[in-house]
């Protein structure tokens, strides 16, 4: 195989060119076969709901070059359901599993050689897309669907790796509202938490640290990850019908768990920012990200006083990227190989 000429061991979290992304289209109630295509435009009408109406709904996940040259991806099907569900929440056809398997092994074949190598630290970033693409002017859901997956070699989401991250508590913005879509992987989320994250990063915090909206007194989640913090024995991650439920969390709990870690899913109060010994953001850009400091009301708490990630966090990332990587045995079934990649 003749890997693409890029420079992996110092990629961006970037958009790069591949070779071919791969499209369904849902009509006259079924699913197509799904097609390869070097394109990267799509065809959409002025008046498509996803545009209109925000029917858009996507996914993350990523491929791994393993050690012996095979390439494998991590908890797939956690994603198929994700998606799932978020399409229901905002009144989309579903793209049932084997689709989105189908269209993953597909896709990673089809851009085999922009695998990054393994031991570069970079991966092949997997990115479907679900839009209605019917044309509507009435608030009405779409009839015609594109599920689309595309790819692209990244580096980290946050370039130093295991360098702790400094976050600050916003109180002002909202990222989203319990019975409302936090929980769906939606663009919209993102959009509106912009102005929340852009001006906070000029300032040289990576992230804003959301609180709940009813009671601005819990922690919610990070503007792009899940949210956990190491107190004592325990790893306790905000409980929240607002939160995007994360696979890399949910991953992480049950190692948490055979390392004799206590797991508490709740409601986490701001307040107890000065007993935690050790905080982290969770997702699958993030992988796990440890965190320097939080910063609330002008005072700075500080897990990461050296600069680097605390014994817990560091254990639960080794174990975590071990399985990702094909480093380590994967006791869970966490792990599924690309045939022919």
């Amino acid at each position: 195989m003749e890997r693409a000429s890029l420079d992996f061991a110092n990629l961006p979290f970037a958009y790069q060119k591949t070779d071919a992304n791969i499209r369904y289209w849902f009509r006259d109630g079924k699913w197509s076969a799904g097609e390869l295509t070097a394109d990267e435009y799509i065809p959409l009408h002025m008046a498509a709901t996803c545009l209109h109406y925000g029917q858009e709904v996507f996914e993350g996940l990523k491929a791994y070059e393993r050690p012996d040259g095979r390439v494998q991806t991590f908890r797939s099907l956690e994603n198929a359901k994700r998606i799932q569900r978020s399409a229901r929440k905002l009144c989309m056809q579903p793209v049932p599993d084997e689709i989105f398997r189908d269209a993953v092994q597909r896709v990673v074949r089809a851009n085999r050689r922009f695998v990054p190598p393994y031991g570069s630290g970079a991966t092949l970033y997997i990115r479907p897309l679900l839009l209605g693409v019917s044309s509507e002017v009435g608030v009405k859901p779409s009839h015609d669907y594109l599920f689309l997956v595309l790819v692209t070699p990244v580096g980290p989401y946050y370039k130093g790796g295991l360098t702790p991250v400094r976050l600050i508590v916003e109180e002002e913005i909202d990222r989203a509202a319990p019975g409302g879509v936090g929980d769906a992987k939606c663009g919209g989320n993102y959009a509106a938490g912009m102005r929340a994250t852009l001006p906070v990063k000029e300032k040289g915090y990576a992230e804003v640290l959301y609180l709940d909206c009813r009671e601005k007194k819990y922690l919610d989640e990070s503007g792009s990850s899940n949210f956990y913090a190491v107190i004592g024995k325990t790893f306790a991650t905000p409980a929240s019908p607002s939160i995007l439920p994360s696979i890399t969390n949910m991953s992480v709990q049950q190692i948490a768990k055979d390392m004799d870690l206590k797991v508490e899913q709740r409601q986490v109060s701001v307040d107890e920012l000065p007993r935690f010994n050790e905080a982290g953001c969770l997702g699958t850009a993030a992988v796990i990200t440890p965190v320097e400091s939080i910063t609330y009301r002008g005072k700075d708490y500080v897990y990461a006083k050296d600069g680097k990630a605390g014994p817990i966090t560091a254990e639960l990332y080794k174990r975590l990227t071990a399985i990702q990587w094909g480093e380590a045995e994967d006791p869970y079934g966490w792990t599924e190989i690309v045939p022919g990649a």
